[in-house]
């Protein structure tokens, strides 16, 4: 099964110059764990929420809240953004794509074309909901 045809398509992503309160706010709204970063349109960086969650003070949105606490989302996205991410094609099938999982430890893996642009992303939890129902398929025969 190519993995063109089990990616999310649905991709949200931010400029290398966006402020981290963009990045939190699509985070907020889209309950997803990992945004892209373009450059362009290719793709340079991805955060996760984990990633975001470092970066910022706990106090921001309490009465604790300082000016130092808002300053931090002023960041830019590529100050933050992890930039050695594994990518591939999405022709590759689903068993190599859970070897690239395991081999390299991801939480996502991004699908880009023959320029780097993303078009898509397959996260563990879409890996295991993909094998879950295989398994089960093979059960009920």
């Amino acid at each position: 099964m190519a993995l063109e045809n089990l990616m999310s398509t649905n991709l949200l992503s931010v400029d290398l110059d966006d402020e981290l309160i963009k990045v939190q706010d699509i985070f907020n709204q889209h309950n997803i764990h990992h945004v892209l970063v373009t450059d362009l349109g290719v793709l340079v960086g991805i955060i996760t929420l984990a990633d975001l969650h470092k970066h910022l003070s706990p106090n921001i949105g309490t009465r604790r809240e300082t000016h130092a606490d808002i300053s931090l989302l002023r960041q830019k996205a590529h100050q933050i953004m992890s930039r050695d991410i594994v990518t591939t094609l999405p022709t590759i099938g689903i068993y190599d794509v859970v070897l690239k999982f395991d081999d390299h430890k991801l939480t996502c893996l991004p699908i880009v074309d023959e320029q780097n642009k993303p078009i898509g992303i397959i996260t563990w939890r879409d890996i295991l909901a993909i094998l879950a129902k295989q398994h089960r398929a093979k059960m009920m025969k």
